[in-house]
């Protein structure tokens, strides 16, 4: 972490709304991850952010919370990730960034784990429209801090969530939340067996 830079990446809770921010984000998170390959420092990552505007967005603002959204997600993975998330195929880098999400976020996991899993394995066709209601409603009991979300912070997190199956493939798309078929890439696996992500493995195994 850069202790004096505008744009810094911080420990975040496992439980926590930052997804709001944005869903797979695929080309960004290729820019991102060979920023980190190439060691960046301090000064050459914010030149690159904030003049040379690699994210391709409009405002200082987006691009910040962008960057840290996906440095927050994707540093963790380390140099074989970021490889992964920069250069590889179109489904190794989207699914490279699912298991991202999922790393970052054990909220949007355990929907992953707890509800998707469950659905395909009793052969239901696709998602309930309540499914994510569902979840958070007993998501909150088990953490009491989802309950001072606001509510259109609790109705984007679905909104973004579902986004996010879709882009992998997991479903059709959030109006019919249709099961489509999803197969972990060997690549992916591969790297995930290699550093012991267990429990991302476990959310991912779908067919």
């Amino acid at each position: 972490m850069w202790e004096n830079g505008s744009i810094m990446t911080k420990k975040q809770s496992s439980y926590n709304a930052e997804m709001v921010a944005g869903s797979l984000l695929e080309r960004e998170s290729r820019v991102i991850a060979q920023l980190l390959l190439d060691g960046t420092d301090y000064k050459t990552w914010n030149d690159k952010l904030l003049h040379e505007n690699v994210l391709q967005k409009r405002s200082i603002k987006t691009i910040k919370r962008l960057a840290s959204l996906i440095r927050n997600r994707i540093e963790p993975f380390g140099k074989d990730g970021w490889k992964l998330i920069s250069k590889g195929s179109a489904e190794v880098t989207k699914q490279m960034l699912l298991a991202a999400c999922i790393k970052h976020n054990r909220l949007f996991g355990d929907f992953v784990l707890k509800v998707v899993k469950d659905q395909i394995r009793l052969f239901q066709k696709s998602l309930s429209k309540r499914s994510w209601v569902t979840f958070l409603e007993e998501a909150t009991q088990q953490d009491g801090a989802i309950g001072s979300w606001a509510e259109s912070t609790k109705e984007k997190l679905g909104q973004v969530t579902m986004r996010i199956l879709e882009q992998v493939g997991i479903i059709e798309n959030p109006r019919s939340l249709k099961f489509t078929p999803f197969f972990l890439n060997p690549q992916v696996a591969a790297y995930l067996r290699k550093h012991d992500e267990t429990y991302i493995l476990k959310c991912l195994e779908l067919s």
